[in-house]
């Protein structure tokens, strides 16, 4: 699995013209899940996720995670972030898995960052043609890579 994490002080993703999630401080997640991917990659990635000390403390050192600021989450589901630029100019999605291996493995990483959190977390649309928004507080992005976990 691979995620782009972003610290946001709000975050938004509209389907069709409606809102479907909205958080204020906390975190929004792309995810985008490989073939090759399984449970324990989600719950491995959510654990990791979850305990990031990448909030401010009373010093303004990024001492603090998601745990400890009783942040909100909104997981997006981005099979783009599989892209191989390697040959040419048109990203190939080879590595990015099928629905069928995809969508419960999606799921399973929400209930797994539910798990960790103790709270309700909210999402896209698998599949949806989704308009994200967020004020990205920092800026801070981070990369995970469930396999490389060096």
């Amino acid at each position: 699995m691979r995620a782009v994490i972003q610290k946001v002080s709000e975050a938004s993703v509209t389907i069709n013209n409606s809102q479907v999630a909205a958080i204020k401080t906390g975190l929004l997640i792309l995810l985008g899940i490989e073939a090759s991917d399984d449970h324990t990659d989600s719950e491995w990635l959510a654990k990791k996720i979850a305990n990031l000390r990448i909030f401010e403390d009373q010093n303004d050192v990024m001492n603090h995670s998601l745990l400890a600021i009783d942040g909100e989450v909104i997981v997006v589901s981005q099979f783009t972030l599989l892209a191989s630029t390697k040959k040419g100019n048109r990203p190939s999605y080879i590595k990015a898995a099928r629905p069928e291996i995809a969508i419960p493995l999606y799921e399973n990483f929400i209930k797994q960052m539910e798990n960790v959190i103790n709270k309700p977390v909210q999402t896209g649309e698998f599949g949806a043609d989704m308009k994200v928004g967020l004020i990205n507080d920092g800026p801070v992005t981070i990369l995970i890579d469930t396999k490389n976990k060096d």
